[in-house]
């Protein structure tokens, strides 16, 4: 019996031959990686020192902090937990990301998403990592462990296989192939699980759009997602790798404890539900619903991708007046990117406020709703409060369908547009 690809990283880091799922192992993380938020990292870097004794970490290699949260710092409290994170990062000479963008995407774009790699955050969205053949784990306060020792305990967990099939359509995306997966296995079909993505259907979606659906694969329940990564994800993440490693894939009898076929054929557009990021339905359910809001942006869906879909659909048309479309590209790379190719303009022209990168608008950080307001978003979640007042709603839809509604003030179908 052959092993997953998670199975053969995860007996590298640990030293040993192979390792089985259900196993217990001591793993060393090639990458600790976190952004600096109150309650996690000044924790982190408080215990350290006061619990445990340690004064710098040992392999400051290992380390990368990004600051992608309240950027910029509208209070004193938030420039000064900034100030602290900027001065242990300078004392442990530990790599400090600072207003590059959101730090998933940036980890890929400075060279941490490493084929055959182990990644450890506590955030469970650095699965995106797994685009490009890396084992990149959101572990949330279990983080601590790798800030103080070499290595860390973890149960090998097991993986659920999806083959995707099919042609995709005009008009639907990446993002409507993660939220059709939900609506077809369930949001706990992975629970504590690897979600393992592949198929022949694989090949239709970009390297952008894999990093949308790995970047959701909490919502399936998963503690991460990964891919055997192609040539075209291997060529982008080996020409920034900041190591060399053997890139392994899953062997062809691999042990799965489920395998999924995916037909994408028939898939349209979706809208997800509020209030709960497992409420998929089919767009046209819902067509005409008045929206006042859009955002589109995010680690999930702010990328060259989306932005060239949103300004094809704009580009001589106007955002309904009274709507607020929100544009956030997901780092200054691709920002600068779509401003060589004009997307900035063509957005800004047709009446979209396109802003610079950070997490604010996903996190509720910059709460634009209030009561009974309505906004279709490409944000990872859609739970109550998550853009302003707990009495207004968020409809989870891919760029596309965010840039339709925001001519029409309403929820509207891309295809017509495209």
């Amino acid at each position: 019996m052959g092993f997953t690809i998670a199975e053969k990283i995860l007996a590298r880091v640990s030293g040993k031959d192979s390792v089985r799922a259900g196993d217990e192992v001591m793993a060393k993380p090639d990458y600790v990686i976190a952004y600096d938020f109150p309650g996690y990292t000044d924790v982190y870097f408080r215990q350290m020192k006061e619990d445990f004794g340690i004064e710098r970490v040992a392999e400051p290699d290992r380390f990368a902090i990004f600051i992608d949260h309240m950027v910029p710092a509208t209070a004193p409290k938030e420039e000064e937990l900034h100030i602290g994170t900027r001065t242990w990062c300078a004392e442990n000479n530990v790599a400090l990301y600072e207003r590059r963008g959101i730090g998933h995407q940036v980890a890929a774009e400075v060279g941490y998403a490493v084929p055959g790699a182990f990644v450890v955050h506590f955030d469970g969205h650095i699965s995106q990592l797994g685009t490009f053949g890396t084992l990149a784990m959101g572990i949330r306060r279990n983080l601590l462990e790798a800030f103080v020792r070499e290595r860390i305990s973890i149960k090998v967990p097991q993986t659920v296989r999806v083959n995707l099939t099919g042609t995709l359509q005009k008009g639907v995306m990446a993002r409507d192939v993660f939220h059709h997966l939900v609506r077809t296995m369930g949001p706990a079909s992975c629970r504590f699980q690897v979600l393992e993505i592949g198929g022949p259907a694989l090949s239709q979606i970009s390297t952008e759009g894999l990093q949308t659906i790995t970047g959701l694969a909490m919502f399936t329940g998963a503690v991460t997602a990964i891919v055997n990564p192609d040539k075209e994800r291997l060529d982008y993440a080996l020409a920034r790798a900041r190591k060399q490693l053997e890139p392994v894939c899953s062997d062809p009898d691999a042990s799965y404890s489920a395998v999924y076929e995916i037909d994408l054929d028939n898939l349209e557009p979706l809208v997800v539900i509020p209030p709960t990021p497992a409420n998929s339905h089919n767009l046209s359910e819902f067509l005409g619903l008045e929206i006042h809001a859009g955002y589109l942006g995010s680690c999930a869906s702010g990328r060259l991708d989306d932005l060239r879909i949103a300004a094809k659909i704009l580009e001589g048309r106007q955002v309904k007046p009274g709507f607020q479309l929100n544009i956030v590209p997901t780092s200054q790379e691709i920002m600068a990117a779509a401003g060589r190719e004009g997307l900035i303009s063509t957005l800004v022209e047709a009446g979209a406020f396109v802003s610079s990168p950070s997490c604010d608008y996903c996190f509720g950080r910059i709460a634009t709703m209030t009561a009974k307001q309505r906004a279709v978003s490409t944000g990872t979640l859609n739970v109550r409060g998550r853009m302003g007042s707990p009495d207004s709603e968020i409809y989870l839809c891919n760029a596309a369908t965010v840039a339709a509604s925001a001519i029409e003030g309403a929820l509207a179908d891309p295809r017509k547009y495209l």
